[in-house]
């Protein structure tokens, strides 16, 4: 599952939470266990991925027709998560066959597409996290007798009520998930701002449209980029629109690496003028804009003195192409070749992102404006543009 990426409410001592996996885990262990003891406990506790031990509270714990049904409510801590507070159930059940059957219920994605981990036909449950209710199911069977066998097997269905409504949160149709969102997780725990997670979404995009035969896929810098993206390419399948946020270098090098032919880069000024100085990892907690930089390519482009200084002075992006913009309808400044500039800024970031993958992908870029029409792009009918 690929969630839009949210802004914690909290600044200072942020709290780490649990991935949807280990709440399944945990649903599945109470469910089991009231299935064998007829015990209606009121906690459970597991064994995470990483080797944690952590107890969960129930949400519900109910004997049924069919079994018995244990949920847990998600709590993401402050992580910045679309499922936080959604509750994760697992419908426990004899089953007429030895060994413990896992699917997945309502509200869990169903594989409809290769490139995942999963083949396709199968519910989204993570081979981590399977293995994880898997062995919390039996550590719970193994601790009880066989005379509380009512058949030789289990049947394990997890559930997510609100998982539907929740994956329209997500791009996970994009990737053949259907149905639902995935049930996740390699540790058990979520940290907050997890780079490592949406990096890897990023990745997983990339290798889902590799294996779907798309041979050029697009990474945005957000929301408004890729809407201005989807409009200016209508041909392409949605398929291909990747948000990459802050990790563009990550999409980059995994379309090198699954041997996509070509990435095309759209961005607004902000994030283009990170990747202008070839910092594909555009965070605002990480490399600056260059602005000297900024400044020297207006000069190559016969930018005033003067509107050259104050490029070099700016304070954001958004600024320098106020002041780029300016320069156009002010009386004091000769014309200036406001297009050349921004062609300019565009064949730089295209240039360190072809370094990034060794000339292994074609690369484009197109800066937009906060309105999401398009100011310039990179390679250009002109050979002459860029050649400093």
């Amino acid at each position: 599952m690929i969630t839009q990426v949210k802004r914690s409410q909290h600044r200072n001592e942020l709290r780490s939470g649990y991935t949807t996996g280990a709440c399944a885990a945990a649903a599945a262990r109470a469910a089991v266990h009231c299935l064998l003891n007829e015990d209606l406990i009121s906690q459970v506790t597991i064994t995470l991925p990483n080797k944690e031990k952590v107890s969960f509270e129930l949400c519900r714990l109910e004997r049924t027709p069919l079994g018995v049904l244990a949920s847990v409510l998600k709590d993401g801590g402050d992580d910045p998560d679309c499922t936080h507070g959604i509750e994760i159930q697992c419908m426990a059940s004899w089953h007429s066959k030895p060994g413990i059957h896992l699917d997945g219920g309502v509200g869990v994605a169903k594989v409809t597409l290769p490139g995942l981990e999963l083949p396709v036909g199968m519910a989204a449950i993570n081979p981590v996290p399977r293995q994880n209710i898997h062995d919390m199911a039996m550590a719970e069977w193994l601790a009880s007798q066989p005379e509380q066998y009512l058949q030789p097997g289990l049947a394990l269905e997890i559930r997510v009520p609100e998982g539907e409504e929740c994956a329209k949160q997500t791009i996970s149709e994009r990737l053949g998930l259907i149905g639902g969102i995935s049930i996740l997780g390699t540790r058990g725990t979520v940290k907050p701002y997890s780079t490592s997670a949406f990096s890897s979404s990023v990745r997983q995009s990339v290798k889902v449209a590799s294996a779907n035969h798309l041979n050029h896929v697009v990474l945005t810098t957000g929301s408004r980029s890729e809407r201005s993206a989807m409009e200016m390419l209508p041909h392409m399948n949605s398929m291909a629109f990747i948000q990459a946020g802050d990790f563009v270098g990550v999409g980059l090098r995994a379309a090198k690496r699954y041997k996509v032919d070509k990435v095309t880069v759209v961005a607004m000024i902000g994030k283009l003028g990170k990747m202008v100085s070839g910092h594909m990892m555009t965070h605002v907690s990480g490399h600056a804009i260059n602005f000297a930089q900024l400044a020297d390519i207006a000069a190559q482009n016969r930018f005033d003195e003067a509107l050259c200084e104050q490029i070099a002075n700016a304070n954001t992006g958004r600024h320098v192409l106020n002041l780029v913009r300016s320069s156009e309808l002010d009386s004091s400044y000769s014309p200036q070749p406001v297009n050349s500039y921004l062609q300019d800024l565009c064949c730089h970031a295209a240039r360190h992102a072809t370094d990034y993958v060794a000339d292994k992908v074609m690369i484009e870029f197109r800066l937009i404006d906060f309105d999401g029409s398009l100011l310039a792009r990179y390679p250009i009918t002109d050979p002459t543009v860029c050649e400093s």
